[in-house]
């Protein structure tokens, strides 16, 4: 089976988020992601992750202002500058721990933009990414993400992203392939894993039940049988990544309800 990885920013809602690593571990993931690492010391959250033995294995550059409904920058002409200092913040957060994969979200099409615009924009601030990121050795990331979620993101179908990818040019761009947002906007997920892996540029897949977001085995989506296609391709092709589990426990915050739910996991791990 995949390598699986706990995404902190949903899961455990009910403990504070320091305290999600160690109910993490405690779970049996090895690996953990989460959306930002910016509100705490990188000192902090890589003693949490050395405490408990737990690789971190994605998060994202900061993504303007999320609060305020921004979804990333890469794509809005004049926030170049804000971009890559986001880049290199997010960059010295990788290098504190240890992180191999850093998601750059795209960005919310403004209105009356111009397309032809905004790929020009996006194109040249992952190039300039891509560059920043190789020089110690980290992947960036291109999630298509369903505008039913986002509504207006830039970025919708594993197709654009590849050939997002193709333009960019840069060996260490990669597309973290989400199959909630896969299922919701394409379907025909498995034929997309036997697709896109073997190229080599899926460098991340997240997981989550549709169409609620709750755990894998709840919704309209057979993970069995798609961890094992997943395995398939990936003994053929040499992939060795992790796969995210970026859902919204079902039992909300309920005390114990992410370990509660994890059934499936714990399934697949006896």
């Amino acid at each position: 089976m995949p390598r699986f990885a706990a995404n902190l920013s949903m899961l455990y809602p009910e403990l504070d988020f320091l305290q999600r690593f160690e109910a993490a571990a405690r779970d049996g993931f090895k690996g953990v992601e989460f959306l930002f690492p910016y509100a705490y010391k990188a000192g902090e959250l890589a003693a949490r992750l050395k405490d408990n033995g737990l690789q971190q294995v994605l998060f994202n550059a900061p993504p303007g202002a999320w609060d305020s409904g921004e979804r990333g920058l890469a794509c809005l002409p004049g926030r170049e500058t804000e971009f890559r200092e986001g880049i290199v913040n997010a960059l010295s957060y990788a290098q504190a721990l240890s992180c191999p994969r850093l998601h750059v979200m795209a960005g919310l099409v403004p209105a009356g933009a111009q397309r032809e615009t905004l790929r020009a924009t996006y194109v040249g601030n992952m190039r300039w990414a891509a560059a920043e990121a190789a020089k110690q050795g980290v992947q960036v990331l291109i999630e298509p993400i369903n505008t039913r979620d986002i509504p207006g993101f830039f970025v919708n179908r594993q197709d654009e992203a590849h050939q997002l990818i193709t333009e960019i040019g840069a060996p260490n761009v990669q597309v973290q392939m989400d199959l909630y947002h896969c299922q919701i906007v394409e379907g025909d997920v498995a034929m997309k894993i036997r697709q896109y892996l073997p190229t080599g540029r899926v460098g991340h897949f997240q997981i989550a039940g549709v169409p609620e977001r709750h755990e894998p085995d709840v919704g309209e989506m057979n993970y069995p049988y798609l961890f094992g296609v997943i395995d398939e391709v990936a003994q053929q092709c040499g992939w060795d990544g992790w796969v995210g589990c970026e859902y919204r426990p079902a039992r909300g915050a309920q005390p114990g309800g992410t370990t509660a739910g994890l059934g499936w996991f714990k399934g697949l791990a006896a």
